[in-house]
């Protein structure tokens, strides 16, 4: 234990625990305290639809004792669904609606105000961009206080957080261009991701580099969504890697921005290298994408005068 803290957390999700055993990990933790950050369909590997995944999210709810709390969006419509299949632990809501809200005094989400209950709480900054990070922090002043810190005590804290690595992580800054690495494989993420890098940076030039590669999107059930998750880069590469039995050209000829698909790693690194700063470069992939930061990173260098 950190700190002398009976305390831990546990991020967990709904893949199943092992081939003997199809029920979601998360059924075997019996969390007092349970954040349900949001509910869309995936794992297309596992689960053959959104309801699946809603029923496994149940069984998680009825593990929660009746002295717990359960926190979640007021306006998630999955996971309002899954409170109604029968809750009987206390709740606490989030963001529009709910019981804590924010609102924000940056278009980017690094400053803003907290209110609970209609009560003003105090006033967040740090580092983190974008409203899917308030909306986690929302969750985690949530949660912080139902084992006893304070909301001021939450907020201040706030200001000292550092996100976990791969997690819109500034890799590196090169002859005027910055690179990040960020695991989101998700439509949702990569939208949210985008966006809240676009009020970080205002109108300055953003690329986005995305591998789909998770079994979803191996499987295509992504595919519709992609075009527009990536609307708020100027310029998008999309890498077509080994194994994605569907062509990307239709994401392509569906984009509301400038996009290609690359199949070589060597000439995507070369294409982006050779761009002039300023410039944002956004790499997103849940997996090692074949190097393509250390590559990027290093043809980056080799300009240096």
């Amino acid at each position: 234990r950190l700190g002398g803290t009976p305390f831990f957390v546990v991020e967990a999700d709904e893949y199943d625990s092992a081939f003997f055993d199809k029920r979601s990990k998360f059924v075997h933790y019996r969390p007092r305290t349970a954040v349900l950050n949001n509910l869309e369909f995936d794992h297309a590997d596992i689960f053959p639809d959104l309801a699946a995944i809603e029923r496994q999210f149940h069984h998680l709810v009825r593990t929660v004792p009746a002295s717990g709390l359960i926190i979640h969006p007021a306006q998630d419509e999955a996971l309002q669904r899954v409170i109604k299949m029968g809750c009987w632990t206390p709740r606490q809501t989030t963001g529009e609606g709910g019981n804590w809200q924010a609102r924000l005094l940056s278009d980017d989400g690094s400053r803003f105000e907290v209110w609970l209950d209609g009560e003003l709480q105090g006033v967040a900054e740090w580092q983190q961009t974008g409203q899917h990070n308030v909306a986690n922090a929302l969750s985690a002043l949530s949660a912080a206080r139902h084992v006893g810190v304070t909301p001021a005590q939450g907020i201040a804290s706030l200001g000292g957080f550092r996100n976990a690595k791969r997690r819109m992580e500034k890799l590196a800054e090169v002859n005027g261009i910055t690179v990040y690495d960020d695991f989101a494989h998700h439509p949702t993420a990569i939208a949210t991701t985008l966006a809240g890098l676009r009020a970080q940076i205002g109108d300055a030039p953003l690329i986005a580099v995305i591998e789909p590669r998770s079994n979803t999107m191996r499987l295509g059930r992504h595919r519709e969504a992609l075009a527009a998750s990536a609307r708020d880069a100027d310029q998008v590469i999309w890498y077509q890697p080994p194994g994605l039995e569907w062509s990307l050209d239709a994401v392509v000829a569906e984009s509301p921005v400038p996009a290609r698909v690359e199949t070589d790693l060597d000439a995507l690194v070369a294409s982006v290298a050779a761009q002039p700063g300023p410039l944002n470069v956004v790499i997103m992939s849940n997996g090692g994408f074949g190097g393509v930061h250390e590559k990027l990173l290093a043809a980056l260098r080799q300009r240096l005068p």
